[in-house]
């Protein structure tokens, strides 16, 4: 997830915008379960009724800002400042595993977490993460079908390793705000052996 001064002006003038920036600081601050429309307001800079002019419930808040945030953080992987495929999927695993690492958005991760398991009962939730999934898995599934074009990877089902690759991540970021002692590096290099034993064409 990236930093916050990566998705908003310092001082939004949209609307949308500062709502969902306000919505950040709160999440932040309190979890999902500790979380209301008040709590919201009090981040928020513009008058609060407007909060509840344009979101009936703040489950339908969070709706929007998880696809505000889907919609954000699309352009903020740095995949392009690599050429080569093996190259771009590490820069995204660098880049992944530095955020989930960050510790000044530790208390926002860990809420994304407690949101994440709320689409276990709530299918606009449920929604919005398949729909989050399904981008990351699509960019790294475009990444490994770049690389057997390139010459780089080895003909494998591109699909199914992107799928697994995101699903990985997940998991290490689950385990990192639920675990008091992750073992993400294990993991990190675990993932570099990966592109290494099994993706990389030896020819």
């Amino acid at each position: 997830m990236p930093k916050r001064t990566d998705l908003f002006e310092s001082d939004p003038d949209d609307t949308r915008e500062a709502i969902m920036k306000a919505t950040y600081d709160a999440l932040s601050k309190h979890g999902y379960a500790d979380l209301t429309i008040q709590r919201i307001g009090d981040e928020f800079d513009k008058s609060k009724s407007l909060l509840y002019h344009h979101y009936d419930s703040k489950d339908a808040l969070l709706v929007d800002f998880l696809g505000f945030m889907l919609e954000r953080m699309e352009g903020t992987i740095p995949l392009e400042e690599a050429a080569a495929a093996d190259d771009r999927l590490r820069v995204g695993f660098d880049h992944v595993f530095a955020e989930i690492l960050d510790g000044d958005r530790e208390q926002f991760n860990r809420a994304m977490t407690e949101l994440r398991a709320q689409s276990a009962h709530d299918d606009s939730f449920r929604e919005q993460f398949t729909r989050n999934d399904r981008y990351f898995e699509s960019r790294v599934q475009d990444i490994i079908e770049e690389g057997i074009q390139q010459g780089i990877f080895r003909e494998v089902d591109a699909e199914q390793v992107a799928s697994m690759l995101v699903t990985i991540i997940q998991g290490a970021t689950f385990q990192a705000t639920t675990s008091t002692e992750p073992d993400l590096d294990a993991v990190r290099t675990e993932l570099d052996a990966y592109i290494e034993s099994r993706l990389l064409d030896d020819d």
